[in-house]
């Protein structure tokens, strides 16, 4: 049976921005869906501690993974490191080797990168990215390269922010259109 995994970014909640509802419309249409609340902070955050969360839910070939932020390239990394194939990947404002947004949040991302981002096509059949046109945390650009590197399907959003609560986004129905 297909299961779908919604993963938040760094210092974020599980119950945070569009997750809970769109937890709650996948479950009404019958899905199994896992919302991980992944470690967060300074001396948390890492490569391994995500991993070990995520190990837990069993990522496997009928694994759907809808990942916000920094957690898109974590997956990625994850799923290349461990050799887990899955059936689909839907990102929202992935980036990878980025830095610069603020020390904290720089210190927690940073062990999430890596330099074979293109390797994740070997795990997965289907890669959909959302990023937004005024992101005031991630460039346009390294959202836009990220994509332009994995990407089978490519959705900007207009004005979108970061697509979190912040800009307005405690729903994502444009999201909810590229699920079967």
């Amino acid at each position: 049976m297909e299961k779908y995994i919604i993963i938040h970014g760094s210092f974020g909640s599980s119950e945070g921005n569009w997750f809970p509802w769109l937890k709650k419309e996948l479950q009404d249409r019958n899905k199994v869906v896992f919302t991980p609340q992944m470690p967060v902070g300074v001396g948390k955050q890492d490569f391994e501690s995500w991993s070990n969360e995520l190990d837990k839910l069993a990522v496997d070939e009928k694994t759907i993974i809808i990942a916000h932020s920094i957690a898109p390239v974590f997956v990625c990394k994850y799923l290349v490191e461990n050799k887990i194939k899955v059936k689909e990947l839907i990102f929202v404002c992935g980036f990878n080797n980025y830095l610069g947004i603020d020390p904290d949040y720089d210190a927690v991302n940073q062990p999430m990168f890596f330099n074979n981002l293109e390797d994740v096509k070997k795990y997965c059949k289907k890669i959909i990215c959302f990023y937004s046109d005024n992101d005031p945390y991630v460039t346009y650009n390294a959202e836009k390269q990220f994509a332009d590197i994995i990407a089978d399907e490519q959705i900007i959003i207009k004005n979108g922010g970061h697509v979190n609560s912040e800009s307005g986004f405690d729903k994502f129905e444009e999201l909810l259109e590229y699920i079967d």
